[in-house]
């Protein structure tokens, strides 16, 4: 179940949807942490945040590795002193609607990203929000 992030109000929302990177932090099997810069997005309605990578990346097959209950995972931004980490379980999504979805969200707080067959998404479920904004 995810958290109410609509609530958590607009400097909340203006910190989540202005243009910065974050990193992503999961674990590996063996217990050691696989820490990533990621640029991330935002669905506060549905309580959603999501990364674009590549299939075959290490943080993709870490989380398509722990099937459909998802893998814990934590991405986190700053800016000088103010910080916020959203904690959650992420699945990974290679079908085309959420793909599409993702990317389209991606450019609009980056850029659009190149073309990659090899697209998919780690969407994470926001179970908790941890920092000062």
């Amino acid at each position: 179940m995810s958290v109410d992030l609509v609530g958590r109000g607009q400097e909340f929302v203006e910190f989540w949807t202005e243009r910065r990177l974050a990193s992503l932090t999961s674990v590996r099997p063996d217990g050691r942490p696989h820490v990533v810069p990621v640029g991330v997005t935002v669905d506060f309605e549905r309580g959603l945040a999501r990364v674009i990578t590549r299939r075959h990346s290490v943080k993709a097959r870490l989380v398509a590795g722990a099937g459909v209950t998802g893998l814990a995972v934590a991405v986190c931004q700053f800016e000088g002193a103010h910080w916020s980490t959203l904690e959650g379980r992420a699945v990974l999504r290679d079908d085309a609607e959420s793909v599409a979805v993702a990317v389209a969200r991606y450019a609009r707080r980056y850029r659009q990203p190149k073309e990659s067959p090899e697209r998919v998404v780690l969407e994470i479920v926001v179970e908790r929000v941890l920092g000062n904004r």
